[in-house]
């Protein structure tokens, strides 16, 4: 099923997912932190708490007195109502309560074991007394000479201590919530922004898209090469290689400047849609490019690159073929070939410069094959010079130019 979901979903599938959990990990360790902060905070209060009444010298007066608990009990219920605790303790060395909440408890052995604070240490931690769970911090009690003659113990019910928590839990969860919403909307819109990028292709759709441009260009009977912005080569099939006589790994990723022949890198850099032959070790290549700068900038070019160079052989090998026959010629005007019509076309070549057979026989309104007989006869007597044109596609064509006054 996962298979056929489309990318976008899987996307924002993932995303939100991944939202989720970071949501909610950093929700756990938040309200980890703040469960530890709460007790924390508690903890400063009820230790302070607790230190001002062992302190108070009402409280150390009355320890001498035939009934404590008179003159302590209304002192710790006021400093416990004042703290928001659910109740300050204060006992003899013997455990004996001289304040509590309920005052029948008072003239009780505390429920809890005294023996931290009467050894004169603090005692912080979460026990059960005759209110419940509570979380709370014990102090000694001591006289002016540092005798330990009571404990003075407060404390908050852990009930109490989770209802708060829970009260600040509730925000914590809300904003947890409107992070995930948050971050499920920003996955939306993650997964648009990338749909665009990869023009709304499905996977399948790109992967086929590579394996076909990775089949053709490396069927290509034409070299191509990329260059990026930097200079560097980004994608060279091996047609490339070969007319280039470099090993396909050598292309990949290399700076063009260090790989490419000065005559190929000025057709990458200023471009040549028609096409300029250019001469690479033993092959005669036609380049072509897009050009690597524009406006001053350097941008990513394309080079084509085709071999001509079998072209160029059969060209030569005909051209001395046609040499040959011109020089047995060159003392008389061969059989077919009229005077008059020779300085018709001898007068067209000479107004009409690096001219082909197909615009002297358009200008004097005859057959292509015609005029090229008698341009072919003027070359080979040497009124006029043949160059090949490569900017025709296939077979280079040819050109004439007079070399003197008719």
């Amino acid at each position: 099923m996962a298979s056929k979901m489309t990318l976008r979903v899987q996307l924002l599938a993932l995303q939100a997912l991944i939202v989720f959990l970071v949501t909610l990990a950093t929700g756990i360790v938040a309200g980890a932190l703040q469960e530890q902060a709460l007790r924390e905070a508690y903890k400063d209060r009820m230790q302070a708490v607790a230190q001002s009444i062992a302190a108070l010298p009402p409280v150390l007066d009355a320890f001498d007195d035939v009934d404590p608990a008179t003159a302590i009990q209304p002192i710790a219920e006021v400093i416990r109502e004042a703290s928001d605790l659910a109740y300050v303790v204060v006992a003899n060395a013997d455990g004996i309560r001289y304040s509590h909440p309920h005052p029948d408890r008072i003239g009780e052995r505390v429920s809890t074991d005294p023996s931290v604070p009467l050894s004169g240490e603090i005692y912080v931690g979460t026990q059960t007394g005759t209110l419940g769970t509570s979380w709370r911090v014990k102090v000694p009690i001591r006289e002016d000479d540092g005798e330990v003659i009571g404990t003075a113990s407060v404390g908050i019910l852990e009930s109490e201590l989770n209802e708060e928590f829970t009260a600040n839990l509730t925000w914590l969860i809300s904003a947890m919530l409107a992070a995930a919403v948050l971050g499920v909307f920003g996955s939306a819109w993650v997964t648009s922004v990338i749909r665009r990028r990869i023009y709304r292709l499905e996977p399948h759709q790109i992967a086929a898209l590579v394996k076909n441009q990775e089949t053709t260009l490396h069927r290509l009977s034409e070299g191509v090469i990329t260059v990026n912005g930097a200079g560097r080569i980004t994608l060279a099939n091996d047609a490339a290689a070969r007319l280039l006589e470099k090993d396909s790994g050598d292309l990949d990723d290399a700076v063009a400047a260090d790989v490419l022949d000065e005559e190929l890198l000025e057709v990458l850099r200023v471009g040549e849609n028609e096409g300029r032959p250019v001469i690479v070790g033993s092959h005669v290549l036609v380049a072509r490019s897009t050009g690597s700068r524009v406006d001053g900038t350097d941008v990513e070019a394309t080079l084509l690159l085709r071999d001509h160079t079998e072209l160029h052989d059969v060209v030569q090998r005909v051209e001395a073929a046609d040499a040959i026959i011109a020089f047995r010629q060159r003392f008389g005007l061969p059989k077919g070939l009229s005077p008059e019509t020779l300085d018709r076309i001898s007068s067209a070549l000479a107004a009409r410069p690096d001219a082909s057979a197909t615009d002297i026989g358009d200008d004097l309104t005859i057959s292509r094959v015609s005029a090229r007989r008698y341009l072919e006869h003027l070359a080979s007597t040497g009124r006029a010079i043949r160059t090949l044109d490569y900017t025709t596609k296939g077979r280079p064509g040819t050109r004439y130019r007079a070399t003197g006054p008719v």
